[in-house]
């Protein structure tokens, strides 16, 4: 007869330990599994990027409901445990009792609030959980919005990162001199505080909370100096205690955390518990890493087998905000201690080493962390470094005094050097298992756990296998455009141009698609493929766009719409503004916002007025913004040499003929230029996806900038001499974009997978080739480029944006 097993919390550490125990026998429990948060395990790790847009919630499920069911565990999600039942061996929970054999807590951990006035009010939360993650990007819905992350330890700082992303004003108080303090000395700590405040992120550190202000919700924060910040939403990272609430009920020993033994058992032996909410001989845990060696060790006790627990030295290896930080060891100045460090300022890269007695005791790394593991390793081993102190801050690769490559580098990394440091995996365990048969990166990550949490380590594990496998490894193959198909989309592509596929129909018939009409994932991405190499065959299909593209507006979070006028080169005439404000006043638009590309938004347009004020801007001249669209958003400009002192050349002419020229044209993802009159750089031209910056001699056409969730300056192009060849460049660049990216991929990216020497080879070093896209691209353009505001306000397409009976929003893109 099968024991009975209860697991209290569905977190990463219990998941792990189910893992193991069904591992190992399948049939050793009946398990039921309380987890109060309605759904089941999943990497919390990985919430920052759900909460910066990166991943949706479905990509970071750990446990779907298929794998409890395959496993036979009984799932009491949504459900608080309100008692243990210690002399009875019962859980009592929200809905009922359950009996137990074994109970696992794992319970966890709860954020910590500060006690001033105001923490309760509404708007004010912690961040700890999918609930708060969605919490947080509700609130950067509304325009102009303002967040206070209190707390510059990494968990605030990638909720900062995440609310800037999503576009709200955002300000980091930390209380202590410089950002993430446990983990970085001062030096780093200043340089994250600089990448930080060149994405915009205001931080203030030495600064005390006082109170939360506000009647009804949030609305601002005051500091202990009487400085008052404005706030729309409040965000507590201030820390962590294990939650113990039950385990005390219970009368189970607790200190700080629930006090386990070595074979993670409580005071109660049949009670086990593991993850943050446990105490091991005074210790609390919070990384990843000593959670899962204690999830195997319980799962080993659950079996009845011998198990100890014993925490290991950990590096910390983070990515905060795309900034690459690394720490180990003891780094705090000392007597008989010193520093070796190295500064690369304008790599923004800085290393410090901290030797007692020629050995390394402590590591910090900021900006490049490639060998962080090596350092951890000296560190462990406490190796003698006296023979390699002149080249030590270098790394390994210059050790013998000839630099390595990265695979000879990974290479000479002994056995035990830590590659996965969140699942605690070595290299010799990777070796082993790709020696075993595991040859591609998922095998490996099946076998090992190595690079299945954060996934940092991802690209350190396939050099790994490499170097084991030589020629036999091969890099992970491209993902499918989705589950109707086994084609990625560069086949897909390729396959429709050499196939002369003209259709969708062609394509889903031709290329063996398994659904008859495709999915919403893959239909906007052949439809744009189709338009893109067939634009005088192929017609589009307004159905197989994301809404906001069917209705040439941006749909808003209550169901209204946003409207932007396009204002060429960002220049625009009273005889515009009286009519944008003639519009906002007749159609009782509530916020009236001018954007960051130079544009006036109106939003809060009801959807049933969207044919009438565009028509009304029309009859003022004005035609779509196309702010929803993937194509041509802005050209930005500045004042160029007509006003500005400092100005080249007609910067505002160049960027209006640029916008004329590139308006209307569909493209993989959205695509915006700027034109500066000078290196000033006023326009912000130089992290655009086309950016031209005039000089005396002429103009400088920089390509792939980005400054959204990556930030990222342009690559040159090519240097021209009048405004015909800059326009002919930077046509053909929208051209072979156009062409060849994938769907979804911004040209920054774009240009990353193809390298930018191809990119000249296509466009500066073959003049005939440039020349055949930019002919491509005008025949393209005499097809789509029309205002699509003017087709839908006419009398027999403006009834269909009337209002249903019974309206359901639709989803936004």
């Amino acid at each position: 007869m099968k024991k009975k097993l209860v697991v209290i919390g569905a977190g990463m550490a219990s998941g792990r330990a189910l893992e193991h125990l069904l591992e190992a026998d399948k049939d050793a429990y009946d398990i039921t599994l309380f987890n109060a948060e309605p759904r089941g395990n999943y990497n919390r790790i990985m919430l920052s990027p759900v909460l910066s847009g990166d991943k949706t919630y479905e990509e970071i499920v750990t446990h779907d409901a298929n794998w409890y069911e395959e496993n036979g565990v009984t799932c009491r999600f949504g459900e608080h445990v309100v008692k243990i039942d210690r002399e009875r061996k019962i859980v009592v929970g929200q809905n009922g009792e359950v009996a137990y054999d074994k109970l696992l807590m794992a319970t966890g951990s709860a954020p910590f609030i500060i006690p001033v006035p105001g923490k309760d009010l509404p708007g004010v939360i912690a961040y700890r959980d999918l609930d708060d993650t969605n919490t947080m990007i509700e609130a950067t819905q509304k325009p102009g919005a303002k967040a206070v992350v209190i707390g510059g330890g990494l968990l605030g700082l990638e909720a900062a990162a995440g609310l800037k992303a999503r576009g709200m004003d955002v300000t980091v108080l930390h209380l202590m001199g410089h950002l993430m303090e446990r983990q970085l000395d001062e030096a780093a700590g200043y340089l994250l505080r600089r990448a930080l405040e060149d994405k915009g992120i205001e931080v203030k550190c030495q600064a005390s909370t006082a109170a939360i202000l506000g009647e009804d919700k949030v609305e601002a924060v005051l500091l202990q100096d009487k400085t008052t910040i404005p706030a729309d939403l409040v965000v507590m990272a201030v820390g962590i205690r294990p939650e113990t609430r039950l385990a005390n009920d219970a009368a189970i020993e607790v200190e700080r955390g629930i006090t386990v033994d070595d074979a993670m058992r409580t005071s109660d032996p049949d009670i086990l518990a593991v993850g943050e909410c446990v105490e091991h001989r005074q210790q609390l845990f919070g990384l990843v890493a000593p959670l899962y060696d204690q999830a195997k060790v319980v799962a080993a006790t659950l079996l009845e087998e011998d198990a100890v627990f014993a925490p290991k030295e950990v590096s910390t290896k983070l990515k905060v905000t795309g900034c690459d930080l690394f720490s180990a060891g003891d780094f705090a100045e000392g007597e008989g201690r010193e520093d070796i460090v190295f500064r690369d300022p304008s790599r923004g890269v800085y290393k410090r080493l901290v030797i007692e007695n020629n050995v390394i005791v402590g590591a910090v790394m900021y900006g490049d962390t490639a060998d962080g593991n090596w350092f951890f390793g000296l560190i462990k081993d406490k190796t003698d470094i006296s023979d390699m102190r002149d080249t030590l801050i270098f790394g390994p690769a210059f050790q013998g005094g000839e630099p390595l490559d990265p695979l000879q580098a990974v290479a000479a990394l002994p056995d035990d050097a830590e590659i996965c440091g969140c699942n605690g995996v070595c290299k010799s365990q990777i070796v082993d298992a790709v020696k075993a048969g595991a040859t591609d990166l998922g095998a490996v990550r099946a076998q090992t756990k190595a690079s299945a949490s954060c996934g940092t380590c991802t690209g350190l594990v396939e050099q790994l296998m490499a170097v084991t496998l030589g020629d036999d490894f091969q890099m992970p193959a491209a993902q499918s455009v989705c589950g109707c198909t086994d084609l990625t989309h560069e086949d897909v592509r390729r396959l429709i141009k050499s196939k002369e596929l003209k259709s969708q129909a062609a394509v889903w018939q031709e290329l063996g698609w398994n659904t008859p009409n495709g999915c919403h994932v893959c239909r906007p991405a052949v439809n744009y493929y189709l338009l893109a190499d067939w634009p005088v065959e192929y017609q589009d299909d307004p159905q197989s766009r994301f809404v906001n593209e069917r209705k040439h507006a941006n749909i808003q979070k209550d169901g209204t719409y946003s409207v932007v006028p396009r204002m060429w080169g960002g220049m625009t005439t009273p005889d515009e503004l009286r009519a944008i404000a003639d519009a906002a006043d007749k159609y009782n638009v509530p916020t009236v916002h001018v954007t960051g590309g130079q544009r006036i938004d109106l939003l809060g347009v009801k959807g049933e007025d969207l044919p009438a004020i565009w028509k009304d801007l029309n009859d003022a001249g004005m035609v779509s913004g196309h702010a929803y669209a993937k194509g041509l958003r802005t050209v930005k400009t500045c004042v160029g040499k007509d006003h500005c002192r400092f100005g080249t050349q007609d910067s505002t002419g160049l960027g209006i003929k640029l916008e004329n020229k590139l308006w209307g044209s569909w493209s993989p993802h959205k695509v915006k230029l700027a034109v500066s009159g000078c290196p000033r750089n006023c326009a912000e031209a130089t992290c655009k996806d086309i950016g031209v910056v005039c000089v005396d001699s002429g103009y400088q056409v920089g390509v792939a900038g980005a400054a959204g969730m990556d930030v990222k300056e342009t690559e040159r192009l090519m240097d021209c001499e009048t405004e015909e060849e800059t326009i002919e460049v930077a046509t053909a660049f929208m051209q072979l974009y156009r062409e060849n990216a994938k769907y979804l991929d911004r040209p920054y990216k774009w240009v990353a997978k193809v390298g930018l020497d191809w990119v000249k080879e296509q466009i500066v070093e073959n003049v005939e080739n440039r020349i055949a896209l930019v002919e491509r691209f005008e025949l393209s353009q005499s097809i789509y480029q029309k205002d699509p505001w003017a087709e839908l306000a006419a009398p027999d397409e403006a009834p269909k944006f009337g209002p249903l009976a019974n309206l359901t929003l639709e989803a936004a893109e």
